[in-house]
């Protein structure tokens, strides 16, 4: 795959894809944030976003948005949570180039890399 940036996401505490889990990716420009993608992942744990593929992506720095609060309340875990709107900020330095964010979780933490 070239180009574009993906998200896995697993809600390592249940085992399993954070199906439902909303994302949302703005491009940081000078003139304020651009917004690039939004939307939730899917029953493999993946997001199905043409941002995947590149649309909207050249090289800048970007902020991926994990909504984790209101993912474990439409899991009925009732909050208040520790974690809500967790943001993940990072440079494309090459558009062609493609960035893979698997990001693991549970209510009390998370971990969020590129990975290949």
């Amino acid at each position: 795959m070239s180009g574009g940036i993906s998200v896995h996401a697993v809600d390592v505490a249940e085992g399993r894809p954070a199906v439902g889990l909303r994302v949302t990716i703005v491009a940081l420009e000078a003139a304020g944030p651009r917004p690039v993608a939004e939307g939730t992942i899917g029953p493999g744990g993946s997001f199905d976003h043409p941002v995947v593929r590149g649309v909207g992506v050249a090289a800048g720095t970007y902020e991926a948005v994990f909504h984790l609060g209101a993912y474990f309340t439409g899991q009925g875990r009732p909050g208040p949570h520790f974690l809500d709107a967790v943001p993940f900020r990072f440079t494309v330095t090459d558009a062609a180039e493609h960035y893979h964010l698997p990001l693991k979780f549970t209510r009390f933490g998370y971990a969020v890399f590129r990975g290949v």
